[in-house]
């Protein structure tokens, strides 16, 4: 089910992104007068076409990884006299310049409007503030404190976890992170964390715990809210509202110690004490393995957790302009981010390891879905920046190796020979399908 979910969504998702970015390439050339042939959603056999009354073929095919905005081209195509003037390789360069680029300007626009409706929409998050700290941790060597509200990251300001995770990642490779917190007395000071060059890992469980750290939550009880069907719990008969205090008569103080003793014990058969509307049952049940690592016992419930502290709880709806103005805000420093991202990537500060395909991209997008709307969108404008930045790299087969040529062009009077284009496209396209093949074999490999 799980799995239909993240197919699911990330046909969604990928949809509302290429037809996007797409529509960018549309717009530009209707507006430049340049005809249109195929708008096209997806590669491959077509599951839904039309033809539109200018005599564009519009198509939704099987394979849901990209689309095209066919235009008439001298290039490949026989162009009639009469038509010389629509085709696009007749379009002064400056115009071919702005069709092109307008796919990735758009999603970058998407990407705003997409973060000004979470404003609008409105969040309630849990603040950033660090919860634990490990004992011999990167955060123990620093002044970072329990209580402590993290600010800014190197100046840039923070309002959430997910900004705190982004912002630290580009510090992969470093020495140091810039760190600005509150503590729980509400006094701001700079705190230096130091990493020693430390490098993502995408093995790690995540940032947080590699660095030492760990966001706030409200302490778990013993008191059981959820019991899921067809598992060890809801067979050996636990209720909603049960409160475990012993397995095997040991009695356990806390959540994390019932855990542990649960997942050290896959497949065996224990006592559990629970205490029930002020008495106490046993129950025999015998613990279930976990799906993703058999050799970990399972239960099947979820249990009740303490309410949050309103101090602790971030509560912000925005107007439409306040939001467009954060949404630019927020869109522009993922682009930095990115970019950031990618250059490391470059000097070996982050691993290839990092890279994810289709597979970890359609988790994230069920994942996400799964959550609300509001991390939907988030996930959505995250994906459409990357998708703008990386079809602006001056790589031959994408958006941006056709800005490089048109701009060689316009700079020396005449265009690129078809054969350098060409040696150009072969290049491009063996580097993509080398990043994309690493990228897949990522996944599968997270994955098994």
């Amino acid at each position: 089910m799980e799995i239909i979910r993240n197919i699911f969504f990330f046909v969604i998702a990928l949809g509302i992104l290429v037809a996007v970015h797409e529509w960018g390439h549309y717009y530009v050339a209707k507006l430049c007068k340049v005809k249109i042939l195929r708008f096209s959603i997806g590669f491959g056999k077509p599951l839904y076409q039309r033809v539109t009354s200018s005599g564009m073929e519009f198509v939704i095919a099987m394979i849901p990884l990209g689309g095209y905005v066919r235009m008439l081209d001298g290039r490949v195509d026989d162009v009639a006299p009469q038509d010389e003037h629509v085709a696009f390789n007749t379009q002064p360069v400056w115009q071919r310049i702005a069709i092109v680029a307008a796919g990735p300007m758009v999603n970058f626009i998407f990407a705003i409007f997409a973060m000004a409706a979470i404003g609008m929409i409105g969040q309630q998050t849990p603040k950033p503030i660090v919860g634990d700290i490990a004992p011999d941790s990167f955060a123990a060597q620093s002044r970072l404190s329990v209580g402590d509200e993290i600010l800014a990251i190197d100046n840039h300001r923070i309002s959430t976890w997910r900004d705190v995770a982004i912002e630290l990642s580009t510090f992969s490779g470093e020495q140091s992170i810039p760190l600005t917190v509150k503590n729980a007395n509400g006094v701001t000071q700079d705190v230096n964390l130091p990493i020693d060059g430390w490098k993502i890992d995408p093995d790690e469980a995540d940032l947080f715990t590699a660095l030492g750290f760990q966001p706030f939550r409200p302490a778990v009880t013993k008191k059981l809210g959820f019991i899921d069907e067809n598992t060890p719990a809801s067979r050996a008969g636990f209720q909603v509202d049960d409160e475990i205090e012993k397995l095997d008569g040991t009695t356990l103080e806390n959540w994390g110690q019932i855990v542990s003793f649960i997942e050290q014990r896959p497949n065996q058969t224990s006592v559990a004490t629970v205490l029930r509307d002020g008495q106490r049952v046993e129950l025999n049940v015998t613990f279930g393995e976990k799906p993703n690592n058999p050799e970990q016992g399972y239960l099947g419930v979820i249990p009740y957790q303490d309410t949050w502290p309103e101090e602790y709880v971030l509560n912000r709806k925005l107007g439409p302009i306040d939001a467009i103005v954060e949404g630019t805000e927020q869109t522009w420093r993922l682009m930095g981010v990115t970019l950031t991202m990618l250059g490391k990537l470059l000097t070996g500060d982050v691993s290839v390891k990092n890279l994810s395909g289709p597979i970890s991209i359609a988790q994230g997008a069920g994942i996400s879905a799964s959550i609300g709307i509001v991390a939907f969108l988030s996930f959505l404008a995250l994906i459409s920046v990357n998708l703008g930045i990386i079809n602006l790299l001056p790589l031959p087969i994408l958006d941006g190796g056709h800005l490089m040529y048109f701009t060689i062009e316009w700079i020396t009077g005449k265009p690129v020979s078809e054969a350098i284009q060409e040696v150009g496209f072969k290049i491009g396209g063996v580097i993509l399908f080398a990043v994309m093949a690493t990228a897949i074999i990522n996944d599968v490999l997270r994955n098994t």
